[in-house]
């Protein structure tokens, strides 16, 4: 943490620049272009935060994009309520339709723009992780609840989560009945939902709860199903309480949790455990920690865990666990835009592959078929890069945001990092797809840029819009040579001034960029372009 001085959420007195408004965006939103950066500067500080938490429309649903044989659902139009098909070819309808929803997140991701929903939704699954779910109703029922609550209160949220059919089904909350409770969703409840371990303090005693407690807690949640898994009659998704499999019986919580009593209460017993385990001021430390190991930095050591993840916990207790104003008061702090905490993400396989399309203004075009075409293979990179939207590895989630010591470097390895730079070669190079060629717009990135002419004020520009911070001079030098090999700099002047004046020249178009092209290469490869 050198350098760092910032130890307070007491709101940023700083200037507003580039730089600052960038390193706000690159941590909110997936790939800020050089118009998102003007507006956040038009904005101002105050206006930019609040556009980015405002509430937005819920995006349309996925459709049918990959299967022609669906009896339910005709190409084009959505699969979201419908129920799966009894024909011979079923298993490629299920997973035409999980494609389906993989490909329209990642559009989600690559359009989203000036909001920081979508990051606030993967945080969500990522805390409340489901896997190996092959109902697509399922997972957009339950990825949807986390965006339309991307900010909304953290215990109502617990609770919704509690009877998702997703979940229920993931965790075994639908095996967990009066005879044979299941304790799986019950631990993970207390250790990586609300409220953690804490250090051991005897045999069975986390400190936060006890064993004892995951006992009561399951026979709580027991006599919850899931409906509709993979229905081929019209069954509606959901979830349901059957009382005869529910334990009546009266649980006692430790002392943990002052001893608390819960007497039979059938459907609402669920809601009253979640509202005593919500007391406790661990839960809002908890998850005010997970918020900024994703949005600042994972290293908290006592000062920051003193006067900046103590504040933050206060705020969402003040607010009844209203999420919105804690992650306000943590994007508007000083500390959140201090020296130490720019550029010190490394950013995750779906920032990457996503911020990648958007700052290389890759356009689609308007078929929505193409499009859902090229976002299942984009989603495709993200599983070679060891991330997977609807698939997190385990229960607590991705390594990078909890496992010491390596936390975000958990991204990096010599795999990854050559699948990364081979993809930005196929997007610089231009690759075909299904008979789109998918090909970044660098003529149009650079038209934007003022003084373009000049070798040096463009690689300046290039830096400031991709990198968090500024890079040395020998590695400018560096590009410059990439872009100019060993040319005086009016050569630059001279065929970019040639090129505007004649810009459907196709010689000249096509010399500027190759150029532009290698350029690129060698922006993105460096090491700075993989940071946040």
């Amino acid at each position: 943490m050198g350098g760092f001085t910032n130890f307070s959420l007491e709101p940023y007195q700083g200037s507003w620049n580039t730089q600052q408004a960038g390193h706000l965006l690159r941590r909110t939103m997936y790939g800020p272009l050089k118009h998102d950066i003007d507006e956040a500067l038009k904005l101002g500080f105050q206006g930019t935060v609040e556009k980015l938490l405002q509430n937005q429309d819920l995006p349309d649903p996925p459709i049918n994009a990959f299967f022609e044989g669906d009896p339910q659902v005709p190409l084009g139009e959505s699969w979201v309520g419908k129920p799966v098909s009894r024909i011979e070819e079923i298993n490629k309808l299920i997973n035409s339709r999980l494609q389906s929803l993989t490909a329209w997140q990642m559009g989600l991701a690559i359009h989203e723009g000036l909001s920081i929903r979508e990051k606030m939704t993967l945080f969500w699954y990522n805390h409340f992780v489901t896997a190996d779910i092959r109902d697509a109703n399922f997972r957009y029922r339950n990825i949807t609840n986390y965006r339309i609550n991307f900010l909304g209160n953290f215990r109502e949220l617990t609770k919704i989560t509690t009877i998702d059919p997703a979940m229920l089904r993931y965790l075994n909350g639908n095996q967990n009945t009066k005879n044979k409770p299941n304790e799986n969703y019950a631990r993970e409840l207390l250790e990586l939902f609300t409220i953690g371990k804490g250090p051991l303090a005897g045999e069975g005693d986390y400190t936060n709860y006890t064993e004892d407690d995951i006992l009561a807690v399951a026979k709580v949640l027991t006599g919850w199903r899931d409906r509709g898994y993979l229905s081929r009659n019209g069954e509606n998704i959901g979830s349901e309480f059957r009382p005869f499999q529910h334990d009546k019986s009266v649980k006692q919580l430790s002392h943990r949790f002052n001893n608390e009593i819960i007497s039979d209460m059938g459907d609402q017993e669920y809601q009253h455990l979640i509202d005593i385990i919500f007391i406790q001021d661990e839960v809002s430390r908890f998850i005010a920690r997970k918020i900024y190991r994703w949005f600042v930095y994972y290293d908290i050591d006592e000062n920051i865990e003193l006067n900046i993840i103590g504040p933050m916990a206060e705020i969402l207790r003040e607010n009844d666990y209203e999420m919105y104003p804690m992650v306000e008061a943590l994007l508007k702090s000083q500390h959140f835009y201090d020296e130490y905490a720019i550029g010190a993400i490394i950013k995750n396989p779906i920032d990457f592959i996503a911020g990648s399309v958007r700052q290389l203004k890759i356009d689609l075009g308007e078929d929505i078929f193409a499009n859902y075409r090229v976002w299942v293979r984009l989603a495709g990179f993200s599983q070679l890069l060891q991330m997977t939207y609807y698939n997190a590895p385990s229960v607590a989630g991705w390594k990078a945001y909890y496992q010491e010591p390596l936390y975000y470097r958990t991204w990096i390895n010599s795999s990854t990092l050559s699948s990364r730079l081979f993809l930005v070669g196929l997007l610089l190079n231009g690759v075909e797809a299904d008979r789109l060629r998918i090909k970044a717009d660098l003529l149009s990135v650079v038209d934007e840029v003022e003084n373009a002419n000049d070798p040096n004020q463009l690689i300046d520009h290039l830096v400031e819009l991709y990198f968090p911070k500024s890079i040395a001079d020998s590695q400018k030098e560096y590009l410059k040579s990439i872009l100019i090999p060993g040319l005086p700099d009016y050569e630059w002047t001279l065929e970019y001034d040639q090129y505007k004046t004649s810009p459907d020249n196709e010689e000249l178009k096509i010399a500027i960029e190759n150029r532009l092209k290698g350029l690129y290469y060698g922006l993105l490869s460096l090491p700075e372009y993989q940071l946040s």
